[in-house]
């Protein structure tokens, strides 16, 4: 076998750098060694270097493994453009095209060449590639064939086998988001040998990472002007087609040039759409999640996250192409809990129950013809089997496929696919208790992201460590690094405080339940404060809450302070509140810890508790002044808000309410919460401008 080039030289002569950028240089040599190995490297470090710079210097030709067409495109002009013979095969070409350069690769006419993924299911295909020199097999986005991934692809699932058929070329996997869990499916599906790991940190410190808690669309237009004015360069994600074309009619209405991307568009629509925004013709992209993956636009200086993304790898990888120059770019995330349930919506079709399955395939198996194969529509699908989520049925194809049931097949003349039966009289036998597991990890992934975006951790610092970096540092520039009120946070000032802490944290754990060692909420934070207050009311009295040891252990508290408190103790990340019908709260992995003693904690504490405190029923409402000026503002702000809700305005808050804020005049939240008529819902909802109000006449 020749030996490789010098990489130096080779660096220099066709990709014009005189050195390496971080964890390049190793992971180079550890690949001209001979060895297979796992990259991971993140957005912008450099990564596709790792396995092109190889490639020039080996005898023969190296496959890249790519997820897009759009992505292909993209590297391949590149590297035409340094001059490195390159090339693609997907299923935008014929046959004969796809011959035609396999031929070529076998005269060795290409040192480069990328391949989607379901090529390597064609026999055919796989036959011809046995007569060409492989040197390296690299599989990029290789966190695409983990189903425990972000962006799982079925048809990567096969690239282990592939790899076997065609001789076992050294391979090389790479991406810039994998955990763990989704490192060690890698490294299993392709049975890489003696695999070289090389994890050279998820950290971006040139993206400035922020939160933004939204309850209005409102709002959020408000925040995505503000951020194109700033920033002027990036893109916009949105979770659903609908959002995408809403979001880019708006920014059009604005003058803003701006490009939409879909998976409703046809694959040419996509590509000149992605092909206007790389060539820097519109300033903004607007996109659901596929729109970017490995985009070379490097001035790209902002990405704003419309809706919450359904994991952290997700969210994280897509922020990861601002910045991809270096420069300072900007990531902005508008957060409001109601956005989960389409990523509800979604897990829910990624992870069809075995009953769905079970329908899908018979009527598949009703509706064969001869040859069992069913040409129909996703949709036709969906009504005969009788399933409501069609995005479900897919998944289940997906899932049949895998299983050896079943494969896809194009229909000639026609822009669709169908399907073919491969075990027509076989019984379903699938495996029930993976299919759990996955829909578990889905879940947990969303929660993961949910408890992200309420935390009050450097944004940072908390996406490395999810990723597993145990030693990572501050960044000193997310909004919790820089806010004033994430500043404020501090630990415990002594023993006392630490053990109001911990006794709150005890009461959530008396209400909730740990199943498979992992915490479910059973009540909401209202109830829990109740519990924790020493309510004999007949809700607490009914499902025995009263007799919990944690009864009433911090009344002296006050209610205020306890709303306050828990809201504190959710931003450090110690509880958690669960999506769905309702918000139930439960305790995070940390929450535990900091309960059992085993660690402390830092928050924003709240306003120094009183330790009697006073009763609405006790106060002397006449010893305080009135003034009917202060009043009036607030009868006035009363009826506004009464016309924005179209409700009544004593369902905002009573006159007997309005009277206690003029004369106790408030001028916290806590304060507030602590007057007869504001609960808990309208305080989240319209106390605060009371509040302003109040401090404003003062």
């Amino acid at each position: 076998m020749p030996q490789p080039s010098e990489p130096l030289p080779t660096l220099k002569k066709y990709f014009g750098f005189d050195g390496f950028l971080d964890a390049q240089e190793e992971v180079v040599d550890q690949i001209l060694s001979g060895q297979d190995g796992l990259v991971v490297m993140p957005t912008g470090g450099g990564k596709s270097l790792c396995y092109q710079l190889p490639a020039m210097c080996l005898s023969g030709v190296t496959l890249v493994v790519s997820p897009l067409i759009a992505l292909m495109k993209d590297q391949v002009d590149a590297l035409l453009e340094k001059g490195i013979p390159a090339t693609m095969i997907n299923s935008t070409l014929s046959w004969d095209e796809q011959r035609q350069r396999i031929d070529q690769m076998k005269r060795g006419e290409f040192k480069l060449v990328y391949i989607a993924p379901e090529r390597f299911r064609v026999a055919a295909f796989m036959e011809a590639l046995k007569q060409v020199e492989i040197s390296l097999f690299a599989v990029d986005e290789a966190h695409c064939l983990s189903q425990w991934g972000h962006d799982f692809r079925p048809e990567y699932m096969k690239l282990g086998r592939a790899l076997e058929q065609i001789g076992r070329p050294q391979a090389i996997a790479l991406t810039a988001t994998a955990t763990p869990v989704v490192r060690k499916d890698i490294l299993e599906v392709l049975a890489l040998r003696e695999p070289f790991e090389t994890v050279s940190g998820f950290s971006r410190p040139n993206l400035s990472l922020s939160i933004v808690e939204v309850e209005k669309h409102k709002v959020k237009h408000e925040r995505l002007k503000k951020v194109v004015a700033k920033w002027k360069t990036g893109i916009v994600y949105c979770s659903t087609r609908k959002r995408v074309e809403e979001v880019g009619e708006l920014l059009h209405s604005w003058g803003i040039k701006s490009i939409a991307y879909h998976g409703g568009m046809t694959p040419d629509e996509r590509d000149r759409t992605q092909n206007i925004f790389i060539s820097k013709q519109a300033d903004v992209a607007v996109a659901t999640n596929a729109f970017g993956m490995g985009i070379d636009r490097s001035d790209v200086r902002f990405v704003l996250h419309y809706e919450v993304p359904g994991s952290i790898e997700a969210y994280y990888q897509e922020a990861g192409r601002a910045g991809r120059d270096g420069e300072a770019a900007y990531c902005e995330l508008l957060f409001n809990y109601a956005d989960t349930r389409t990523q509800e919506f979604f897990i829910e079709g990624a992870n069809p129950g075995y009953q769905t399955i079970a329908d899908v395939y018979q009527f598949l198996q009703n509706d064969a013809d001869a040859n069992f194969e069913v040409q129909r529509t996703i949709d036709e699908i969906k009504e005969g089997a009788e399933v409501k989520n069609g995005m479900a049925v897919g998944s289940a194809i997906g899932i049949l496929m895998r299983n050896g049931y079943a494969e896809r097949f194009d229909i000639s003349g026609k822009r669709m696919k169908g399907t073919r039966l491969l075990k027509p009289d076989q019984a379903l036998n699938i495996d029930r208790h993976a299919l759990e597991e996955k829909e578990r990890r889905d879940r947990e992934k969303l929660d993961s992201m949910v408890h992200f975006c309420y935390g009050q951790q450097c944004r940072q610092q908390a996406i490395l460590e999810y990723f597993g970096e145990d030693d990572a540092q501050t960044c000193g520039t997310c909004d919790i690094c820089i806010n004033a009120f994430g500043g404020s946070a501090r630990e415990p000032a002594d023993e006392d405080e630490l053990l109001i802490v911990r006794k709150a944290l005890s009461g959530v754990a008396r209400m909730s339940r740990k199943v498979n060692g992992r915490w479910e909420g059973i009540f909401g934070r209202g109830r829990i404060v109740q519990m924790l207050m020493g309510s004999k009311s007949q809700e607490i009295k009914r499902v025995r809450l009263d007799e919990l040891s944690t009864h009433g252990i911090l009344k002296d508290c006050g209610t205020a302070y306890l709303n306050e408190l828990f809201r504190s103790l959710q931003k450090a990340g110690l509880v958690f509140t669960q999506r769905g019908e309702f918000p139930l709260m439960t305790l995070t992995p940390q929450g535990e810890k900091v309960m059992l003693g085993k660690s402390s904690c830092r928050l924003v504490w709240p306003e120094q508790h009183q330790s009697s405190p006073v009763k609405e029923s006790e106060m002397i409402i006449e010893e305080f002044g009135f003034d009917g000026q202060l009043y009036d503002q607030l009868r006035d702000l009363r009826q506004q808000l009464a016309q924005r809700e179209r409700v009544p305005p004593y369902q905002i808050f009573p006159n007997k309410t309005l009277e206690y804020f003029t004369r106790l005049r408030p001028k916290t939240m806590a304060a507030g919460m602590r007057i007869k008529g504001v609960g808990e819902v309208k305080a989240e909802k319209y106390l605060q401008a009371f509040v302003d109000t109040i401090v404003a006449f003062d």
